[in-house]
């Protein structure tokens, strides 16, 4: 085999692995994450994000998926970021084992270092969709009991916080 067909197979595994870890983060199907990528920010963008998921970053034997989501929640944090990026990492953290108790402690924590404002608004996120997820049953329940009318409301506070994967921001 040669060097440049070695590359290409390295670099085909290491596209696989972002595939992977993309559809872990944007909790859709393998196959889809390419094109749901790729209609959000273009195929060149979609390309090197594949490329950079693959590596070290995303698989390093020495972080955990825990660990990970501790970093990125602290990253976004840090830059203010809200809405489906920060939903979508909360999902990861909680999928993770970072219950609320945990998640309220590292923007309590964070506070100190990235200024109150940023930590309120992400901790107001987290607190947010502990609420909607506490709420979630009794909505669920009380959506079944009123199917059978005209004018009942299929939305659940679970359909706000958590958009479907096609519209998440990456």
């Amino acid at each position: 085999m040669s060097g440049s067909e070695a590359a290409g197979r390295e670099e085909e595994g290491r596209r696989q692995q972002g595939i992977a870890a993309y559809a872990r983060i944007f909790d859709v199907p393998e196959q889809e994450v390419p094109a749901v990528f790729a209609a959000r920010v273009g195929t060149g963008f979609t390309e090197e994000a594949l490329q950079a998921a693959g590596g070290a970053a995303w698989s390093h034997p020495a972080l955990t998926g825990r660990d990970r989501s501790i970093a990125v929640l602290t990253a976004l944090a840090a830059q203010g970021v809200s809405g489906d990026r920060l939903l979508t990492h909360l999902r990861l953290a909680r999928e993770h084992g970072l219950g609320d108790d945990a998640l309220t402690a590292l923007m309590t924590l964070l506070a100190c270092y990235i200024g109150y404002p940023r930590a309120s608004q992400a901790i107001e996120t987290v607190h947010a969709t502990t609420a909607e997820a506490a709420t979630r049953p009794a909505l669920a329940h009380a959506r079944d009991a009123d199917a059978s009318t005209p004018h009942a409301s299929t939305q659940t506070a679970h359909d706000h916080v958590r958009p479907a994967p096609k519209s998440q921001s990456i």
